[in-house]
């Protein structure tokens, strides 16, 4: 998977204040505890349809203690579902409208380059390959200390409003 676009200063971003935080993601997406993937988003250009957004990785993560006991590192699968929920995050905002419930549509062309620990933080650029309102595709490259971790490209579905699939 090759980078079409230039790399962005990542470290230029303000981490401590983000532009977008865990409350405000809360307003957007419907994940919540164990399996809110994102800690913040750093930067979001509609024109370029780019969002850089991370995750603290912490001790007491859910998957810590059996992934693997003595070594752990996160799932590459939960680093999917964080690339998931970046975009999921930029298509109900920016795209298919709040209250929009994007589903999981593929996860294609991913690897993994290197472990992503607790204690780090994995910070996720997101690049538009394809945006419509119905059928959204990102590249998501992940990194950690400056390293690339992990790159996929994730496909989102608009399913619909929350209200009209809670059944109100």
């Amino acid at each position: 998977m090759s980078d079409e676009q230039p790399a962005l200063d990542l470290s230029s971003f303000d981490y401590a204040n983000p532009a977008v935080t865990l409350d405000a993601i809360r307003a957007v997406n419907p994940q919540r505890f164990e399996f809110e993937m994102l800690s913040g988003i750093v930067h979001v250009d509609t024109a370029k349809h780019v969002v850089v957004g991370f995750k603290d990785l912490t001790e007491d993560e859910f998957w810590v203690k059996g992934h693997f006991p003595g070594h752990p590192m996160l799932p590459g699968v939960l680093m999917c579902e964080a690339a998931a929920q970046l975009c999921g995050y930029y298509i109900a905002k920016y795209v298919a409208g709040v209250g929009a419930v994007i589903g999981l549509a593929g996860i294609d062309e991913a690897r993994f380059h290197r472990p992503v620990r607790p204690g780090k933080r994995l910070i996720m650029v997101g690049r538009g390959l394809k945006i419509h309102r119905r059928l959204t595709r990102f590249k998501i490259v992940g990194t950690v200390d400056s390293e690339k971790a992990f790159e996929v490209v994730v496909a989102g579905l608009s399913l619909g409003q929350l209200s009209e699939l809670r059944g109100a």
